[in-house]
This record gives C-alpha cells, sequence and structure tokens, in this order.
C-alpha cells in the first residue's frame, strides 16, 4: 500500500511538472455601467388635452403584470390565456427543467460512484483438468457472484467544479430565457391588441371618409351636368374616391394579419375564434412611468441577465479546460463475494476485495488540450463582448422608448389641433351654406379633411400606446415582481 502511494505522488509530480501556467486565466465579473441616464437631458412628455398625464418616476418600479395599468379587463383575459397556452412558453419551461437537471446531474458527479451487481455463471471445465474445480467430481458448475464497486476521483484541481458552475450557469442562463419568453410574449400580447384596435378605428374613419368622397363625387358630376365644373374636376374626385378605396384593402390585409397573429400568440390557429372587438377607447393610457437607472437596468433585463450567466459559464469552461491538462487522480474499490452455491456467498473464504488507485495525465497530444484551452479563453472573450452588446442595446431601447414617448405626445398635439382647426372650419363651412354663401360642395371637402384629420389622430394614439408597451419591455417587464407564475428557484 505504501508502495502505491509512493508511485502515486511521484506520478502526480511528473505530471504538474508539465503544467507551466499556474492557473487559469482571471475573469471578473462584468463592471457596473457608469452613465447615470439615456440621453442629455431628463425626459419629458408634453401635455395631450383630454389624455392622461404621462411622466418618468425614478422612483417606480416596474410592475409584475404592467399591462394591467391599461385598465382593460378583456386584454387582461388575453395575456392570461397567451401565458398558459403558448408553445413557446412550454418549451422554455421544458428547456428550464432539462438545464436544471442536467446541472443536478452534474454536481452529483463529484461524489463517490456506487454500483451493486449479482451475476451466476455456468461455467464447464476442459476434462483435462485434474483434479476438477468442484468438490462432487464434476466438469460443469455454477458460479454465483456478487460485488460492490466505489468508484471515485477526487476533485484535486477543481475540474468537477468548474464544470458544476458551467452547468449552474446553463441553468441559470435557461431561467432568463424563460423570462424572455415571458416578456416578449406579453408585449406582443399587447402591441397587437393595439395595433387590432388601431386598425378597426382607422378602417371605420376610412370608410367615412369613402363615403364623403362619393357624396362630392356626385355633386361634382352633378355640377358638370349644368356646366359648373369641368371634366377636370369630376375626374380629380373620381381620383380622390379611388385613392380612399385603395387604402382600404391594406388596412384590412393588416388586421387580418393582426388576428392571425394574436391567435399565434395564444396559442391557437388562425381559423379558431379569437375575440378582436377592441377599440383604442377601451384602453386607458398608463399616466405613471417608471425610468430604471442604467445600474439597475442591467439586473433587470432578462437578456443582460442571460449574457452575464453566458459570461460565467465561458469563465468556468475556461477552467475546465485548463484543469484538464492537468493530472487526473481516481480510486476504485471492489468487494464481492463468490460461491459455486448461492448459500455459499457469505460463506468463509468467499470474500473477494481490490483497492485501486490510479493516477493519468496526457504528456503529449500534440497540443490539443492546449488549443481547446485557448479556444476557451476566446470564447470567454466572445461571451465579454456579447454581454457589452446586451447592455448596449438594452440601454438603445430604453432610450428609443424615451424618445419615442416624447414625439408621441408632440404628434399626437399636432394631429389633435389640425383635427379641431378642421372641425372648426366644418362649423364655418355650414354656417356660410345655410347663408347660400358656398356651395354644398365646399360642406363636403370641409367634412373629408376632417375625417382624414380624424384618422391622424387614431394613429398618433395608437402609437403613443404602443410605445408605452414597448418602455415596459425596455425595462425588463418587472418579472422580479411577477406573482402570478411559480417561483423559479
Amino acid at each position: 500500500m505504501k508502495r502505491t502511494i509512493r508511485l502515486i505522488a511521484a506520478g502526480a509530480l511528473i505530471a504538474l511538472s508539465a503544467c507551466k501556467n499556474p492557473a487559469p486565466p482571471a475573469t471578473p465579473p462584468p463592471p457596473a455601467p457608469t452613465v447615470t441616464g439615456y440621453g442629455e437631458t431628463p425626459p419629458t412628455i408634453a401635455a395631450v388635452p383630454g389624455t392622461p398625464q404621462q411622466r418618468f418616476l425614478a422612483s417606480m418600479d416596474v410592475p409584475g403584470q404592467w399591462w394591467t395599468l391599461f385598465h382593460s379587463t378583456q386584454l387582461n383575459a388575453l395575456v392570461a390565456e397567451a401565458l398558459a397556452a403558448n408553445p413557446d412558453v412550454a418549451a422554455a419551461q421544458a428547456a428550464l427543467r432539462s438545464a436544471r437537471e442536467t446541472y443536478a446531474a452534474q454536481r452529483a458527479s463529484a461524489y463517490p460512484n456506487v454500483q451493486g451487481s449479482f451475476g451466476v455463471t455456468r461455467q464447464q471445465d476442459p476434462l483435462f483438468y485434474s483434479p476438477p474445480t468442484t468438490n462432487n467430481a464434476t466438469y460443469i458448475y455454477g458460479v454465483h457472484t456478487l460485488s460492490l464497486d466505489v468508484a471515485y476521483t477526487p476533485d484535486v484541481f477543481g475540474n468537477f467544479r468548474y464544470q458544476t458552475l458551467a452547468a449552474a450557469a446553463a441553468a441559470e442562463d435557461q431561467r432568463y430565457e424563460v423570462e424572455a419568453t415571458y416578456l416578449t410574449l406579453t408585449s406582443n400580447v399587447v402591441t397587437t391588441v393595439v395595433q387590432i384596435a388601431s386598425l378597426r378605428d382607422q378602417i371605420a374613419a376610412n370608410n367615412q371618409i369613402i363615403a364623403l368622397e362619393r357624396q362630392l363625387l356626385g355633386v361634382t358630376r352633378s355640377q358638370r351636368q349644368y356646366g359648373q365644373v369641368t371634366g377636370l374636376d369630376v375626374a380629380t374626385q373620381e381620383a380622390a374616391l379611388d385613392a380612399a378605396q385603395q387604402a382600404l384593402p391594406a388596412l384590412d390585409k393588416q388586421l387580418r394579419q393582426q388576428r392571425d397573429l394574436l391567435a399565434r400568440l395564444l396559442g391557437q390557429s388562425p381559423g379558431e375564434p379569437v375575440d378582436t372587438t377592441f377599440a383604442l377607447s377601451d384602453l386607458h393610457l398608463p399616466d405613471d412611468l417608471p425610468l430604471s437607472l442604467p445600474s439597475k437596468l442591467v439586473q433587470q433585463r432578462p437578456d443582460i441577465l442571460a449574457a452575464s450567466t453566458n459570461l460565467a459559464a465561458a469563465s468556468a469552461q475556461v477552467g475546465v479546460a485548463y484543469t484538464n491538462r492537468l493530472p487526473n487522480f481516481q480510486i476504485t474499490s471492489q468487494t464481492a463475494t463468490q460461491a459455486l452455491s448461492l448459500g455459499g456467498l457469505f460463506g468463509v473464504g468467499s470474500l473477494l476485495s481490490t483497492l485501486t488507485a490510479q493516477v493519468a495525465t496526457t504528456f503529449y497530444d500534440q497540443g490539443t488540450l492546449k488549443h481547446r484551452e485557448t479556444a476557451a479563453v476566446a470564447a470567454y472573450d466572445e461571451a465579454a463582448a456579447q454581454y457589452k452588446g446586451a447592455v448596449l442595446s438594452g440601454f438603445q431601447n430604453v432610450a428609443d422608448a424615451l424618445a419615442a414617448l416624447s414625439t408621441d405626445a408632440d404628434a399626437l398635439n399636432a394631429s389633435v389641433t389640425a383635427a379641431q382647426t378642421a372641425d372648426r372650419a366644418l362649423g364655418i363651412v355650414r354656417q356660410q351654406l345655410a347663408a347660400g354663401q358656398v356651395s354644398s360642395l365646399a360642406t363636403l371637402n370641409a367634412e373629408q379633411t376632417l375625417a382624414q384629420a380624424q384618422l391622424n389622430v387614431i394613429q398618433a394614439q395608437a402609437n403613443r400606446y404602443a410605445d408605452t408597451a414597448a418602455l415596459f419591455a425596455a425595462l425588463g417587464g418587472g418579472w422580479w415582481n411577477r406573482a402570478d407564475i411559480p417561483p423559479h428557484s
């Protein structure tokens, strides 16, 4: 036994002398962002008459169910249905379970492995054996074997520890992938509902414009019969009607596509019935909006957290590649009983036992393990760059959402002002019509202008709702405050 220990120690010293690097490259955690905002000035949103005054609150946390701030029971029901039935969510949850079981299996591999076996062998000795193996003078007999094997690989240089860290990081990464799936799904449901409501309102407004254009065309044709207008005026009005009718199929196509998208998000096929009787007036525009600091954003967004865990996994893989170049120790023990009969397995003299200690290392492999270590270091550099890119993309998403909300308010103000001006103009034209100062054609033109202005207001309102949802998504979606799904840990 002492000789065996001396041989193992000598082998370890020889193997260690072949390793030049004292430790794997250092892999520090990502530094915290130094920026304190998302632009040159604090973002503000202009007031829009008749709508809630939106404002950013740095002290406000993102609600776990942020879509409830739109105050629509119909929307809440659709989000709940999507979370329960969407196959992407089920796939992400299954992947998370698989990653966690893989981590558990890797963690268990660091402990001794114990196996037991029982076997019966029927054996025939050659006739020239003298005397026969058995006591009853027969050359055909059965051998019963009962054994217990124990194998243990001491984690001397941390190879198992690094592998376990990598598996843990992979499981954590999948957890954030689940959160990202939830966030993508909920934000897509909200924006799809907004688009459906907007398209329905736009189609209604466009149908009103078409009706007015037809009236204008009828009046223009009547005036042409009496020589009050030229054929060019009639052709111009016909072109205006054609243009209004041409916009309708495009809106209808978009509405159908958005309905199909909503069905997909709900885990349904396009042919299944989905309630899409939404209107923008059914939604409440959230007035208080959260604005997380960049240092907090990196702790909230699932994609940034996933990139961070990928970096941790890459760091662990560097350790795995490095320790693969170091000696590997293994201790095995076997205890068995062997007898010619089942009852004799526990008799005197039936016990067999072995204890083996082994050290193995690679002395020459044409640089294979070294190249793998260098590749692992390069993969870590890649993961570090990807993490930085994820952080920058997150900052960009928030900055874009802030800019969109600010300009959306300005655009809506301009559209509302234009609609109010068109409405006043229509009132004046109607007074002039009653006094006989203008023809009915002027009234129809004023009504058409008002209808177009109202269509612009609908589009501006929809942009505001959609960009509000985009801000909640850009800030991470509040998954850390969720109470409607089981905890992940």
